[in-house]
């Protein structure tokens, strides 16, 4: 019964994440990562809290004591910083190559697993190894990059012009990573940790919805103290980006509370890597609506990711 739920909860937090990492990308580029994430978490903070207090979940359900409070805290923190870089991802990257690499975060979260007590058969160990395979290949791309005409201008106006040009053609055509992969990279490494931290140590002592509280209240809270330094700006954005920010708001706090209801039945390794079919998600809405395309190494790379969740997940 608790893995058909695990399951359910886990695809549930697929599809909600991988809607909202589609709005998130558009929010992103026109506000920026900071204030798509300080808004999000906004709206999604307060939807939650009027569903607690509806529901009474404040009363019941939490484990005695001040510790549980603040692991649920050290949640939000790590979720912001891992947030931040995938959005820093989507603001700077090809969605359908930082997502799926995002995405891979339950290599590192099966693992802590392990080391947690919890068991693996030698098929989820391959599907490790090959999630790991396709995140390099998905994130590096080999195509030559083209020269820019200020580029071939200053080439021509090199005395050395030959010289020049097979050192450009060389720099090149060496294989390099793609624009905002490095940020998805931390931001899957942020999130395998936390979706570990979460499924061990805070939802079994605070609840699901209210973990999820807890740590929407910790983003606003940090966000906003760390703008002033940190050189960044919450004024409010205008226009119809709003709606945007609503939906990830709305959409992004649906998948926690899904994914953690799912990570309270004891199946934190199944739940993480179903959840995180969000990159599937996300590139599906990628293809249809904005048309990306990637080179054959980097699909091959987005196919062993999935093969290698599935072979996780079974």
């Amino acid at each position: 019964m608790n893995i058909s739920l695990a399951i359910i909860l886990g695809l549930t937090g697929a599809v909600s994440w991988g809607a909202a990492d589609f709005a998130a990308r558009f929010a992103s580029r026109q506000v920026g990562a900071y204030r798509t994430l300080f808004f999000m978490q906004f709206f999604g903070f307060l939807a939650l809290s009027a569903y607690l207090k509806s529901a009474g979940g404040f009363s019941h359900g939490i484990a005695p004591g001040w510790h549980p409070w603040a692991m649920a805290v050290a949640a939000g923190l790590l979720n912001v910083l891992a947030s931040l870089a995938l959005y820093h991802s989507f603001e700077h990257g090809t969605l359908s190559i930082v997502g799926p690499v995002s995405s891979s975060y339950p290599a590192l979260t099966v693992a802590l697993s392990l080391l947690s007590g919890e068991r693996i058969h030698a098929v989820r160990a391959a599907g490790l190894a090959v999630t790991l395979v396709g995140v390099i290949l998905a994130a590096t791309s080999f195509a030559q990059s083209k020269s820019t005409p200020a580029e071939k201008d200053a080439q021509r106006a090199n005395p050395n012009h030959a010289n020049g040009a097979l050192d450009a053609e060389t720099k090149s055509s060496r294989a390099h990573l793609s624009t905002g992969v490095g940020w998805a990279i931390c931001a899957a490494l942020g999130f395998g940790v936390l979706f570990w931290f979460l499924g061990f140590h805070v939802v079994p002592a605070v609840g699901s919805a209210v973990s999820v509280w807890v740590m929407r209240l910790t983003a606003l809270v940090s966000l906003s103290l760390a703008a002033a330094p940190a050189q960044q700006t919450l004024r409010l954005p205008g226009g119809k980006v709003w709606w945007l920010l609503l939906a990830v708001g709305i959409l992004d706090t649906a998948a926690f509370v899904a994914n953690n209801a799912g990570l309270s039945t004891g199946q934190v390794s199944v739940v993480s890597v179903l959840a995180s079919l969000y990159g599937a998600v996300t590139v599906l809405l990628a293809w249809i609506f904005l048309r990306e395309r990637l080179e054959r190494s980097q699909w091959l790379g987005i196919s062993l990711i999935f093969i290698g969740i599935v072979l996780v997940s079974l």
